[in-house]
């Protein structure tokens, strides 16, 4: 699989001040030197993870993947340029900013940023967290997942499918279609939202410990209109998380216990039951959606669906399960 990782995330954004609060004592990131008009956010060894850009333009400046090999950026490059996609290739000013040997840089039919990266940086020195957390999970599974708000799923699946070969995890058409993708092993690290708008949806961390939810939620809830989904947990992905707003009026999903799968067998297939098991109120939508979404979890509880439980599991933060 030549895409192997989300590796980093771009967000254009006028208030450096209230993300340096939110990444640092919400999220628990690192902020870090980044120089010129942009704030660089650790989240492990990896010398950014995170890219606050001062410039105008759309709120999602760019989502960065990495590939297997060097070879992988001249595939998609010829892939790409052959199916009528403009495809840059990342000068070395730029490779320097995004700390990777090298990359190529395009946009996807809805006008996202997408920049596919080799050889990505890691530095010596401690991850350092802006509040006490014993680490996020991310290594070969990558910085977390992202989601998109677009036009039409449908046209934009052979874009993300067939050119870059993301493969299909599962898929929802109720109350409005959603796909979701995987790279690696875990459950999905991309995903699109069919609302017929433009732009970011979310980013999901994944934490070590479940009481680093829990506490970011607590801290979460004394700031105004902070929360924008209650703690709950995901019928696909088994994710135990919650949704904070952020300075820039996307979401950020923290979790915990997510899903692996093995990418060799799974097979891609439509869930029905409505995304969450349980919580996960949506408290930015009104009442009448909000409703909806309620009563597919409740319809869930009168079934007494619930996720599976784990083989085993001596120590509840260390040990995960695979599909």
């Amino acid at each position: 699989m030549a895409i192997c990782a989300l590796g980093y995330l771009g967000v254009r954004s006028d208030k450096a001040s209230d993300w340096q609060h939110y990444a640092t004592q919400i999220l628990g990131f690192q902020r870090v030197d980044a120089g010129g008009n942009s704030v660089a956010y650790r989240m492990d060894d990896r010398k950014q993870r995170l890219v606050l850009l001062d410039e105008p333009g759309s709120t999602l400046g760019f989502m960065g993947w990495e590939v297997d090999t060097k070879d992988d950026l001249a595939f998609y490059a010829a892939t790409l340029s052959d199916a009528g996609f403009e495809v840059e290739a990342g000068t070395a000013e730029l490779a320097d900013q995004r700390y990777v040997d090298s990359l190529i840089c395009f946009d996807d039919p809805d006008g996202n940023r997408i920049e596919l990266c080799w050889q990505p940086e890691s530095t010596s020195e401690p991850f350092q967290p802006g509040r006490p957390i014993a680490g996020f999970k991310t290594g070969p599974v990558g910085m977390g997942h992202a989601v998109l708000h677009v036009k039409d799923a449908n046209a934009l699946l052979p874009f993300y499918r067939d050119l870059l070969g993301f493969s299909v995890s599962d898929f929802g058409l109720q109350p409005v279609p959603l796909y979701f993708f995987h790279v690696n092993e875990r459950h999905h690290s991309f995903a699109m939202v069919g609302s017929g708008q433009t732009g970011f949806h979310h980013f999901m961390v994944e934490y070590l410990n479940l009481d680093d939810v829990g506490q970011g939620y607590d801290l979460a809830q004394l700031e105004d209109n902070r929360i924008a989904y209650t703690l709950g947990r995901h019928t696909n992905d088994y994710m135990t998380s919650f949704y904070s707003n952020t300075p820039s009026g996307f979401f950020v999903e923290s979790g915990w216990g997510g899903r692996l799968i093995n990418p060799d067998t799974w097979e891609a297939h439509e869930t029905v039951g409505g995304p969450s098991f349980w919580g996960h109120e949506r408290l930015y939508l009104n009442e009448d959606e909000r409703a909806r979404y309620r009563q597919m979890r409740l319809a869930l509880a009168a079934e007494g669906q619930r996720t599976p439980p784990l083989p085993e599991c001596p120590w509840l933060y260390n040990e995960f399960w695979r599909a």
